[in-house]
């Protein structure tokens, strides 16, 4: 006579399980500590963020570091100055790359092979090893402290990675819908507007929320392509490293501000992020 099995989950399961969830938690605390500690020492008074002893929970509250970042030098400048680099970033990488990777993606070329090997071979090189080209390029236009010589510059490495990026999304869209829609009446422009377009949307804003958040933090271009008086937010907080050494509370407080468009833009967008990563990471 067989005995019934209950269909609950086995010790071996039960402890897997729990494995599993130490991990994930261990891989949050070293992900979030970080963040925790800004905040904890953006909001601590000045003296407390150079205690040698510093404890791991706030002793104090105050709003003055927040002041002190402000009036050490402008912050606002250098901030409306990342988002109007950041967000043209976007814009043009967006509108070339989504074309750049639906040709890439549709259609057959003599070439194509070579120019997909291409993108992935920008994307390996570093970004230090282009300073002095990218410098003396940009000098000879006549680009050199200017935002849209530092435009230019970051799209160099940030359209490899949309045009990438976009092809993968585009890949996983059937051709079949392109091709019911023209046997309907659309023409190839409008069977991509009406068709593909609603369907690429979620991969466009996960592409384009990852190309701002480089533009946005990137750093050695910014410092090295711009004067004092053009500086980015990335290069505003040099401000706090003097000759008499770090404000480290008000460098806190400024990373936090600058922290704000970076969480808003998720908070908006987080939803149709999930949704193309989602999209993207399958080939259907």
């Amino acid at each position: 006579m067989s005995t019934l099995t209950t269909g609950g989950p086995t010790p071996v399961r039960r402890k897997s399980k729990a494995g599993w969830n130490l991990l994930g938690l261990l891989v949050f605390v070293t992900a979030g500590f970080p963040v925790y500690w800004m905040l904890n020492t953006a909001f601590k008074p000045a003296k407390d963020a150079i205690d040698p002893d510093p404890s791991l929970l706030p002793t104090g509250l105050t709003l003055s570091n927040f002041s002190r970042a402000l009036d050490i030098a402008d912050f606002w400048g250098p901030v409306g100055r990342s988002l109007i680099v950041s967000l043209t970033v976007v814009v043009i990488g967006m509108v070339v790359g989504m074309l750049a990777a639906l040709a890439i993606s549709r259609f057959a070329f003599r070439g194509r092979k070579i120019v997909i090997v291409g993108i992935l071979a920008v994307q390996m090189i570093p970004l230090v090893a282009m300073i002095i080209p990218v410098f003396l390029l940009l000098n000879d236009l006549d680009q050199y402290d200017k935002l849209s010589g530092l435009i230019i510059t970051y799209l160099t490495f940030i359209l490899p990675f949309t045009v990438w990026t976009l092809r993968g999304f585009i890949v996983n869209i059937p051709r079949e819908l392109e091709e019911a829609a023209m046997v309907d009446g659309c023409s190839r422009t409008g069977a991509f507007i009406r068709v593909v377009f609603p369907l690429l949307a979620p991969g466009m804003v996960a592409t384009s929320v990852y190309g701002f958040i480089q533009a946005w933090n990137e750093y050695l271009y910014a410092l090295m392509l711009l004067s004092q008086k053009n500086q980015t937010a990335t290069v505003w907080l040099g401000n706090f490293t003097t000759k008499h050494g770090t404000e480290y509370a008000p460098m806190m407080a400024g990373s936090t501000m600058m922290a704000v468009p970076i969480v808003v833009l998720f908070l908006l967008v987080q939803r149709k992020m999930a949704a193309g990563l989602t999209a993207g990471a399958v080939k259907g």
